[in-house]
Order: C-alpha cells, then sequence, then structure tokens
C-alpha cells in the first residue's frame, strides 16, 4: 500500500470543516498542527500600515495514495480555497515510508477492494 502526505494551510475558522470532509473522502485521522500565519498574494494591511496575517492552521492527512485526489479536491472546497485569494493551499506529496498505520490498513484494504 502506498501512501501521500496532504498538507493543508488552512484559515483557523474553517479547520473543523477541512477535516471533516476529508474524512468523508476516507481520511482516516489528520494531525492539525494550530496557530500558524500566513498571507496570500497581496498582504493584508492594518492600523499604521503593518501588515496582518490571517490565523492559520496547518493539517496533515496521511492518506492511501488512490483515495489522496478525492480528499484533496474535498479538502480545497470545504476550505473555500478557489472562492479568494489567500484562502488557503493544500498540496499533496510521496509518501517513501510510513510506520503507525497497520490499524488504518485493514479499514482501508476494504474500503478500495481491487484498486490497491
Amino acid at each position: 500500500m502506498k501512501f501521500k502526505l496532504i498538507a493543508a494551510f488552512v484559515d483557523d475558522r474553517l479547520t473543523d470543516k477541512v477535516v471533516k470532509a476529508a474524512r468523508e473522502r476516507g481520511a482516516t485521522g489528520a494531525t492539525i498542527i494550530p496557530t500558524a500565519r500566513g498571507e496570500g498574494l497581496d498582504a493584508p494591511k492594518g492600523i499604521l500600515g503593518l501588515a496582518l496575517g490571517s490565523r492559520r492552521d496547518v493539517v496533515l492527512f496521511t492518506v492511501e495514495q488512490n483515495m489522496s485526489r478525492p480528499i484533496l479536491e474535498a479538502i480545497c472546497e470545504a476550505g473555500e480555497f478557489e472562492k479568494k485569494s489567500g484562502a488557503g493551499i493544500a498540496l499533496q506529496l510521496d509518501v517513501e515510508d510510513v510506520v503507525g498505520v497497520s490499524g488504518q490498513v485493514d479499514k482501508l484494504a476494504r474500503a478500495l477492494g481491487d484498486s490497491i
């Protein structure tokens, strides 16, 4: 079984919605790193012209590779990434090896059937 790592940089108000959408598409869990700071193409300006970055959570998902694209699309929709510049971003990376997922492999194998 091969895996992908999906890293999503999400507006902190939408983190729960993103995790729920990913789970509905087959993600078996998530690691949430709270309170990252980010900004889009145009940094918003605040009082006295100081730059203000929006609050972000970094959400990491290790997912089976055949499920990765539908999960990535669900994250994009739930995080409203295409609605406005700077709303968030998600990317997927190949995972060379992974340990600690033996409890999830049986569930994934049943869900994927012959596609693995």
